[in-house]
């Protein structure tokens, strides 16, 4: 059995390491300055997307060449401007949004989703009460955090679509929590995606999907893996797990800072893309 992933590089990897596939556009650019690496995936027939085990779509892969996504020795700024415009060059220029952060609170490795949508700045309210101010240059955000069902009793999709028929949003940004196959993926990349997102896939516990088909509007998905398959480490080291290990996941020693951090990034990377008027110590004063 193959070990889980929510990764399309990696399901990319795999289906390709016999020969080309046809259907499949595979561009790479490298940022020097930020330590940065893009790898962007585009699924263009549906026989690619059945050989790789994801929809068509565009699946865009920003890893971090020096370590982990913490591991900014001064690049914080940087590495949020380049996360912003991949984020653009996806999403376009929607007017309204919903940013909506999945995952449990918690348990850390499945916190990034709430995490995150706590730095997102939020102005439904203020284009729609502050009269008095010029809000013209802000983009139209909602921001919720969905829980999980476990918490709530409802699915996370089913949160999501009667939000979107209250806000009527023109797109939907899913921020999730991710499973790898490779530990060189662990903790220091990030993931777009215009798709959108099965939440707990990687890890065998799917949820309803978050999608345009299932919302009505574009849908993309953000994310980090946090967690990979026992299984990956023991073959890493050359061994097999074990039977009785079959099924269990792992996370990095320091997941707190990974999450903290990741989620920073990823809220900045969302600011700057859906309110380029603003400047990063503007948003973040704006989201303290």
């Amino acid at each position: 059995m193959l070990p889980r992933t929510d990764m399309a590089l990696e399901s990319e990897q795999r289906a390709s390491a016999s020969g080309k596939i046809e259907g499949i556009i595979k561009k790479e650019r490298r940022c020097k300055s930020c330590g940065l690496e893009v790898t962007e995936i585009s699924i263009v027939t549906e026989e690619a997307a059945g050989l790789i085990g994801k929809p068509a779509g565009k699946y865009t892969t920003i890893k971090c060449s020096t370590g982990r996504l913490y591991d900014c020795s001064g690049r914080e700024r940087q590495r949020a401007e380049l996360l912003s415009r991949e984020l653009r060059r996806m999403i376009g220029h929607p007017e309204r949004i919903l940013v909506a952060g999945l995952g449990n609170m918690k348990i850390t490795p499945d916190s990034l989703g709430p995490r995150t949508v706590s730095g997102v700045l939020a102005t439904r309210h203020l284009k729609r009460l502050a009269k008095d101010l010029d809000t013209s240059e802000l983009a139209d955000v909602s921001v919720i955090g969905t829980g999980v069902m476990g918490q709530t009793g409802i699915e996370s999709a089913e949160i999501v679509r009667a939000v979107c028929r209250e806000t009527e949003p023109e797109l939907v940004l899913i921020i999730d929590a991710l499973a790898c196959s490779e530990l060189s993926h662990l903790g220091s990349t990030v993931q777009l995606c215009d798709t959108g997102i099965s939440p707990g896939s990687g890890v065998e516990n799917a949820r309803s999907e978050l999608s345009a088909a299932t919302l009505g509007v574009p849908c993309v998905a953000i994310g980090v893996p946090t967690v990979t398959d026992c299984a990956v480490i023991a073959e890493t080291s050359g061994g097999k797990a074990a039977p009785e290990y079959a099924g269990m996941i792992v996370t990095p020693k320091d997941i707190d800072v990974l999450v903290d951090r990741s989620a920073s990034l990823i809220a900045m990377g969302i600011c700057r893309a859906l309110h380029p008027a603003l400047s990063q110590e503007e948003l973040a004063l704006l989201t303290e």
